[in-house]
């Protein structure tokens, strides 16, 4: 099965307005008159009345003719967002009329699956709620413009939006109506309206069915869940598989058992070379297991090494510095946007997306006027177009010395699984030239750090390599060997832009066969440790490394699982399972985990579904055989999931305190907004009381409470005073900027 059907022929306006002069007609009535002058009076208030009204008429009519006559000789332009539209208007002129569908036009219902299982899984599209007025708008716009490109963003998601636009505004689909701006600069727009394209069917085709491959999951599994564990949960085909890896990690760090080891550190030197070198051998045999020296694994054997060393003379074996060339990094694709902007600017994901959308979108430069700053920025490309290499080799030459510019350009993507002919590119600033410094005061601070970031980031990877000096000292004191190791910049290459993680401090040179004298000697006992937590950055790594969702679902994944209170963050900004999270997971994974394409829990087979709808994209596969086929498996393990016995839940966590009403335990709960205190004599006791998180800071409103941590109905986290409601002191939290303006304190939104 293909798309659905839509009518390519557009109703007439003239159609429209005959119905409304029909219905509008005014019916004729008598008028009884009284005497003469009466008459003569209502008579001639009657011809001044029609006079009035027919010259209004008139007026109207033509304030009308000229309106529609003016955009009838316009075209009408359909993208996503205000800002946009606005952007957009700017640069077009007064030929082209501009509009914002506000995001999809039609969509799914919310209240049930509407997919029709039986009729080849045909979805019931409705127009979403709140948007009659918005579609009445378009329709009549379309009607009167003499052509209409839809310009939604140019990935899957806009593809569908544009499709649904067509459908709503009956644009003929064997047109070119299609304009996609992979950068909003006023080049690059007027070139993409002068050449449009067609809707890109199987691009819709694989948008549909990763809808309905959801819709399918989420609203069948749901259910289940509520039988057999609570109810209100849900359950997702990606979020799911994000789950299992967090609860498999919790899973490993549970099960985890530290083993002790111990790090024996020489302190030498030799004419004022200071060295301190590591153990690493003993009789000619490795104490090291990876990185770390595990055989020195009790007191005994690091008392014995640590006397042998005291006992001999520390000669120098060997000095070895090698040169190292380190590639510039590739410019950025959504994944690694998000990570870096986890790492360096403490920015979770979906408020990286937010700024970046702006960037993208187009904001007010002084003399620039509206312009996008960075190219599209949901994308796995790490082509570079010519035009931007030439740009970009232009700003090294003209800024740096010809040591930072390379014989030839760096190409990113050629080996990997994107595609090199793409129309989409990395992310990347429109113009170099742009710099961030001169830039300063025209972006807000978070908007001007993001864009610093993809500015640099882009820019160093066409630079040339950086170089270092690898050196390895290794030394002998009787039976033990030493060793250490440093690393030096010798030149900076792209790392003038991006930093270089050096390996090590820079290690002198000494020559073989000298003694370093021992001024002291350590022994530091440490344990292993538990593979870490995911942190946000790690987590969308680890599914990028799994081929486990997309660049636009990467930045709600684990948003949506803190929000189902399945995953919170510790201090460490580092993600843990709740004990509901790990009951459904481990749910899940007993019934959906049977390596076959049921196993929503399995990165693998997630994976290749991911695989199978790019496939549909590329028209190798058609999309009903994709849904099917799954539907077909999942179905099957879903009847026999019903089967099973009720899952009980995790009993509640006391707290250590007992219930002031009634004296009983008070444990902690989990609601539908959260952690929450309450007695664990409920129903008979209903005392309840929030968790408040305290962030050491006074309420700067009334000087008593504290401000603490909060979440609202619809997840948001934002900082309150404890006294509420005494204290209405209550504010939202946007990434990491100030939310008082008295104390200045700040706090990662999470």
């Amino acid at each position: 099965m293909g798309v659905i059907a839509i009518s390519p022929v557009r109703k007439k306006a003239s159609e429209n307005t005959e119905a409304v002069k029909k219905s509008k007609a005014p019916s004729k009535t008598k008028t009884v008159t009284t005497t003469k002058t009466s008459t003569v009076k209502k008579s001639a208030v009657k011809k001044s009345s029609s006079a009035k009204s027919t010259k209004t008429a008139k007026k109207s009519a033509s304030s009308k003719s000229t309106a529609v006559s003016a955009e009838k000789g316009r075209t009408l332009i359909i993208v996503e967002s205000p800002s946009k539209a606005a952007t957009l208007s700017g640069m077009l002129g007064k030929g082209y009329i501009v509009r914002s569908s506000k995001g999809h036009m039609k969509d799914l219902p919310k209240s049930r699956l509407a997919i029709d299982i039986e009729n080849d899984f045909k979805p019931e599209y409705i127009l979403v709620k709140g948007k009659a007025a918005l579609k009445n708008e378009l329709l009549k716009l379309a009607e009167n413009s003499k052509t209409v490109l839809l310009a939604s963003d140019p990935d899957r998601e806009g593809e569908a939006i544009a499709w649904h636009l067509a459908d709503i505004l009956g644009v003929n689909l064997a047109e070119k109506c299609r304009v996609r701006f992979y950068e909003i600069t006023e080049n690059a727009v007027k070139a993409a309206v002068k050449n449009p394209d067609y809707i890109d069917i199987n691009k819709v085709d694989a948008q549909q069915a990763r809808r309905i491959l959801d819709r399918l999951v989420g609203y069948t599994l749901s259910p289940l869940l509520w039988k057999k564990i609570r109810y209100g949960l849900s359950a997702g085909r990606v979020q799911s598989v994000a789950l299992n890896i967090i609860c498999e990690r919790e899973r490993e760090i549970q099960a985890f058992v530290p083993d002790p080891y111990y790090v024996i550190t020489a302190k030498a030197e030799n004419n004022g070379k200071h060295y301190e070198l590591k153990a690493y051998k003993s009789d000619g045999k490795s104490l090291m297991k990876g990185t770390l020296p595990l055989l020195i694994n009790t007191e005994e054997k690091a008392n014995e090494i640590i006397a042998e060393i005291k006992a001999n003379d520390i000669i120098v074996r060997e000095f070895k510095s090698k040169n190292s060339s380190h590639s510039a990094p590739a410019p950025f694709r959504t994944s690694t946007l998000q990570q870096e902007a986890s790492r360096k600017l403490s920015f979770v994901p979906a408020h990286t997306m937010r700024i970046a959308q702006a960037l993208y979108e187009g904001l007010n430069i002084p003399g620039r006027g509206h312009i996008g700053l960075i190219t599209y920025m949901r994308t796995d490309s790490l082509r570079i177009s010519d035009e931007a290499i030439t740009m970009c080799r232009s700003y090294i030459s003209g800024n740096y010395s010809r040591d930072y510019l390379p014989e030839k350009p760096n190409i990113y993507g050629a080996s990997s699984k994107a595609k090199i002919q793409d129309a989409h590119e990395a992310i990347r600033p429109t113009d170099i030239t742009l710099t961030p410094e001169s830039l300063e005061g025209a972006l807000t601070s978070e908007q001007l750090k993001l864009y610093s970031l993809i500015w640099r980031r882009f820019t160093a990877s066409q630079m040339t390599p950086a170089v270092t000096a690898k050196s390895t000292l290794k030394a002998d004191a009787g039976r033990v060997s030493l060793r250490q190791e440093g690393e030096t910049l010798i030149f900076d290459g792209w790392s003038i832009l991006w930093p270089l993680d050096l390996k090590g401090t820079e290690l002198e040179k000494i020559n073989e066969g000298e003694t370093l004298a021992l001024s002291d000697v350590e022994s530091e006992k440490k344990y292993t440790k538990p593979p870490a937590r995911y942190s946000e950055a790690g987590l969308i790594k680890t599914l990028e490394e799994n081929g486990v969702g997309r660049p636009s679902t990467y930045a709600t994944i684990a948003g949506t699982l803190e929000l189902r209170g399945y995953i919170e963050k510790n201090e460490e900004k580092r993600f843990y399972p709740t004990a509901l999270g790990m009951t459904v997971d481990e749910f899940l994974a007993h019934y959906f985990n049977r390596k076959d394409l049921s196993s929503i829990v399995d990165a693998g087979f997630t994976a290749q579904m991911e695989k199978e709808l790019d496939e549909v994209e590329e028209a190798s596969r058609k999309w009903l055989d994709v849904v099917g086929e799954f539907w077909g498996e999942f179905s099957a393990t879903l009847s026999e999931a019903e089967d099973a016995p009720k899952v009980p839940l995790p009993a509640p966590e006391p707290i250590g305190e007992a219930c002031p009403d009634c004296g009983h335990d008070l444990v902690k709960k989990r609601g539908r907004f959260g952690e929450f205190i309450a007695c664990s004599n409920y129903p008979e006791c209903k005392y309840t009381r929030p968790i408040l998180s305290k962030i050491g800071v006074t309420c700067p409103k009334c000087g008593e409470g504290d401000i603490v941590k909060r979440k609202s109905k619809k997840g948001r986290t934002f900082y309150g005073c404890s006294r509420y409601p005494e204290c209405g002191e209550d504010l939202f939290v946007r990434g990491s900027t100030v939310f008082c303006a008295k104390c200045k304190y700040k706090d990662e939104r999470d």
